[in-house]
């Protein structure tokens, strides 16, 4: 009978403590991905998905916070800009394309974003790719109560074109803050894999204008998105300088991306935490191997001494062990990756309807090929112990 025969005799005869090693070689592998590939593939989405802006003007405050309320629509805006700051950035020569946007209101918790019909109309929210609505629908009249909605804000609130519906105040729903216009839904966007996804979009005016909203406001905004002209680094810097270092009354965002970047930097220390509890996880699954086996040679000294009376060398013997080893360690990265899908997915899809970012949770990573090394060698030093213990067995004894 061949070692691998033997070996996967072995494993059946111990089929729950190996299940149970298995399974702890399966948690840690999920955990050591999840941290790895996961974070480094978040971090790389949430800063492609800047929707095709180099920058947002937005009231004086947090970066962060103008870039999460402006461009992933997660936040609230700081405070209100005037319109002249929009016009103005507008007209800078290294400014190809300023888009001004104005929020505060919503239906069952999906954002209202309004905003010129140009940026729907003529921006790339992704080189070479611009909005495109689904089926017959059109974009919406400047000066009319109607909206454009996201898809994935078309399939959570199950609308469509011609539905009509009502904002309501704020952020927040609240059942008792319904505004008295009445909006018709004349388009749904084709899948962009963005956060414009998750919003549903209307005139700016008809933020601004809304009943119950401060009439003397009815001219601001809450940021503008910037797309600067090719090459304009050096515009980039002399902004940051006219309205972060200079004024006092306006933040520039930018590069865009470089807040998200740096609130993820933020939580390195957490992921620094995950991955110590995923590294003790492994080693803790190395230790149940190593117990499984110990314990089992302990109890198989007897049918050792028979193969070795029967002719089966040292060698053999001890690869049984180490193949019985590899076997629980292979099962278990099976078992990881399996629950990196599924947990994968899970979150993914909760990022998706909370963010409108889509993440690919199998793109090209160095963790899919770091975690099954890591935890094969995890799994051959298990065995180590186990395998001279049965390399050791003393045949005369154990056959009488």
């Amino acid at each position: 009978m061949s070692p691998i025969r033997m070996a996967a005799i072995g494993l059946k005869q111990r089929a729950v403590s190996s299940s149970i090693a298995a399974t702890s070689v399966a948690l840690s592998g999920c955990l050591l991905m999840l941290v790895w590939a996961f974070k480094s593939e978040a971090e790389r989405t949430f800063a492609a998905a800047d929707g095709g802006f180099d920058a947002v003007l937005g009231p004086r405050g947090s970066k962060l916070q103008i870039v999460l309320n402006a461009l992933y629509h997660l936040d609230e805006s700081p405070g209100l800009m005037r319109w002249e700051d929009y016009e103005r950035i507008k007209g800078n020569r290294a400014v190809a394309a300023a888009y001004p946007i104005a929020v505060g209101d919503n239906y069952y918790g999906i954002r209202l974003v309004g905003t010129e019909i140009e940026y729907l109309q003529n921006h790339e929210y992704r080189e070479g790719r611009k909005f495109e609505l689904q089926g017959d629908g059109r974009l919406f009249e400047q000066d009319a109560l109607e909206a454009v909605i996201g898809s994935q804000a078309s399939r959570q609130v199950g609308m469509k074109v011609g539905d009509t519906f009502h904002p309501y105040h704020g952020l927040q729903f609240n059942i008792d803050a319904r505004h008295e216009e009445l909006y018709t839904i004349t388009g749904v966007l084709e899948p962009t894999g963005t956060p414009a996804d998750r919003v549903i979009w209307i005139p700016i005016q008809g933020i601004q204008t809304m009943s119950g909203h401060d009439p003397n406001a009815a001219t601001d905004i809450s940021a503008v998105l910037i797309k600067l002209r090719p090459g304009a680094n050096m515009a980039g810097f002399q902004l940051d300088m006219l309205y972060n270092r200079r004024g006092d009354r306006l933040t520039f965002a930018w590069p865009a991306s470089r807040s998200i970047l740096q609130f993820f930097e933020k939580l390195g220390w957490f992921d620094q935490v995950l991955q110590a509890i995923a590294a003790m996880v492994a080693v803790i699954a190395g230790a149940g191997i190593t117990a499984v086996l110990y314990n089992a040679m302990n109890e198989r000294q007897r049918d050792i001494a028979v193969w070795r009376a029967l002719g089966a060398r040292r060698q053999t013997v001890f690869g049984i062990a180490i193949l019985e080893s590899l076997g629980i360690t292979i099962s278990g990265l099976t078992g990881a990756f399996i629950l990196y899908a599924v947990a994968g997915n899970g979150i993914a899809r909760f990022i998706r309807n909370e963010a409108g970012v889509a993440l690919d949770i199998f793109s090209s990573n160095a963790a899919f090929w770091w975690t099954p090394i890591g935890l094969l060698a995890i799994g051959l030093l298990a065995g180590l112990a186990p395998a001279f213990k049965a390399y050791k067995t003393d045949v005369t004894k154990n056959l009488i």
